[in-house]
């Protein structure tokens, strides 16, 4: 993999990056973790929030805006996730406009019209006095949205919340859904809560990961029976849905679960029946600094074409002693993969961030075996933040990269955002690794 350009966001914690074609540009959206650093383009002091940039030339990305989010350190503040649609791909948008979806710290959701990206103007809260929002997901070609959050009267953290956001400007609230035990007035033990999800229109499925690192659960849902079944929160209501559900080790979670569906599986060429699977990238999530007190985390390749019963049938690791990881600082581990399925990449090359092992590209067409075939480590700069574990002589702090997410665009070009304020890069396969992929 080959560095093409840099930005340096500002120097602020970056967490999920989205890359949209609009008017004949590309544009780049960052959410950010909180905290507060100057910006130069206004001469301010802003709370971290969503940044900007002009990624048309992938070697000169330059940042156009910041909006601020909400006060708060870390995951309690900022603006950390995004979703952008066109508005001539939504049902009822203008066709005219951009919207970006975003979450204001932990407690709201709104829109954003980004049609002139050098000048957001806010559209409408979606909804506000929430706790804990995270990992949405929207629909462009529907406008349906699932929008992770901490809601009122439920029992657990985080639910998801099905919203229809054809007409952005207009909100409509669909219903809650979690997984059986979370609703309200429930009681008895809790399975985890929702970290994201992926869905599916074409195949009628919507991909939901709970438990982040421990616990996890990977559950399958009918898209049409969420949308149209009966919508008060009762366990048989909740279950109505339900597809498939597997219950992963206490010991891992679900962060990203990404369907790869009808891949050709070249070893099964020959067999009278089968020969096209159906798989979900299943990605747990690191949580300690220098592999401490945590297991391995890694990204797990789950058969779901029967889809009743997923199955695991591989994994993905990157190896500790290839740079030995462990001791470097930081975490090392699986974070997420890329979302965005173009296709020179699509049920080809897969990218997963691996926190100090920086992004890992992956050959998948056979996704019983996975194979790693690029990757590339940022560099420190002077913002790269410390990160520290405890030990019995004291607080031991190293400084080193923490690649958070992963995003590629229609073009190919591979995007990475760092969480310990080294910014984002901007990376293209070369070699025998984008002879894996398909440009044409």
């Amino acid at each position: 993999m080959r560095l093409l350009g840099h930005n340096d966001l500002q120097a602020r914690s970056g967490y999920h990056p989205v890359i949209n074609e609009q008017n004949g540009r590309w544009i780049a959206y960052v959410g950010h973790h909180g905290g507060k650093v100057l910006n130069p383009l206004t001469g301010a002091v802003e709370i971290n929030g969503t940044s900007i940039l002009d990624v048309t030339d992938p070697r000169n990305p330059r940042t156009l805006a910041h909006i601020p989010g909400e006060d708060g350190e870390g995951e309690n503040g900022g603006a950390q996730m995004v979703r952008v649609c066109n508005g001539k791909d939504l049902p009822k948008g203008d066709r005219a406009r951009s919207y970006l979806l975003r979450t204001f710290g932990i407690s709201a959701q709104e829109i954003w019209d980004v049609t002139v990206p050098e000048r957001p103007v806010i559209l409408t809260t979606v909804e506000k006095g929430l706790k804990n929002t995270h990992k949405n997901w929207w629909e462009c070609d529907t406008g349906i949205a699932y929008l992770v959050s901490g809601v009122r009267d439920w029992r657990i953290r985080r639910i998801t919340q099905v919203w229809d956001l054809s007409d952005p400007a207009k909100p409509v609230h669909i219903r809650g859904f979690s997984l059986p035990s979370h609703e309200p007035g429930s009681s008895g033990p809790m399975p985890p809560d929702v970290h994201g999800l992926v869905s599916s229109v074409k195949a009628n499925r919507v991909y939901l990961a709970y438990g982040t690192n421990r616990n996890g659960v990977l559950q399958i849902v009918d898209r049409e029976k969420l949308l149209k079944g009966p919508q008060e929160p009762t366990v048989a209501n909740l279950l109505y849905p339900q597809v498939g559900r597997l219950n992963m080790p206490t010991f891992s979670g679900g962060h990203t679960s990404l369907p790869v569906l009808g891949v050709a599986v070249p070893e099964f060429a020959k067999d009278g029946l089968r020969q096209t699977r159906d798989f979900v990238f299943l990605v747990n999530e690191a949580f300690r600094n220098e592999c401490v007190g945590e297991v391995r985390n890694m990204a797990f390749v789950v058969d779901v074409t029967d889809d009743k019963n997923p199955f695991p049938v591989a994994n993905f690791q990157v190896a500790e002693d290839s740079g030995n990881f462990c001791s470097r600082g930081g975490r090392f581990g699986s974070h997420a993969s890329s979302e965005n399925q173009p296709s020179m990449y699509a049920k080809r090359v897969l990218f997963f961030s691996w926190f100090n092992a920086g992004v890992r590209a992956v050959d998948i067409r056979d996704p019983y075996r996975p194979r790693e075939i690029g990757y590339y480590i940022p560099a420190v700069t002077a913002n790269t933040d410390k990160r520290c574990v405890k030990t019995k002589d004291g607080e031991r702090c190293k400084t080193e990269v923490q690649t958070n997410n992963v995003e590629v665009d229609g073009r190919g070009y591979i995007y990475i955002i760092d969480r310990a304020n080294t910014g984002m890069h901007v990376l293209e396969l070369v070699g025998d690794a984008r002879r894996v992929a398909n440009f044409k």
